[in-house]
């Protein structure tokens, strides 16, 4: 796998996720301010709050935000880049 796509999967592993009183869910990342999300059932809402994720973490990279390290994963480093080569 990838590096973004072990961020993600560590990123969901921290989700916290309410039943609300009107019986549909909300999920949220703590460590990832503003990632919250909603659905009618539980499915709904984790890959609802899986998308918002990855859109967040693709604006973070684009507009050069700190992202948090998660599961020692930090995506604030520069890439480093292989001579041609190498590949």
């Amino acid at each position: 796998m990838g590096v973004l796509t072990d961020y993600v999967n560590q990123a969901l592993s921290q989700a916290v996720y309410d039943k609300l009183e009107d019986g549909t869910f909300s999920g949220r990342i703590p460590p990832c301010a503003g990632v919250v999300a909603f659905g009618a059932t539980l499915k709904e809402c984790e890959a609802e709050l899986r998308s918002t994720l990855e859109d967040w973490i693709l604006v973070g990279l684009k507009l050069g935000h700190p992202l948090p390290v998660i599961g020692g994963i930090d995506l604030n480093k520069e890439p480093q880049r292989e001579p041609v080569e190498a590949v």
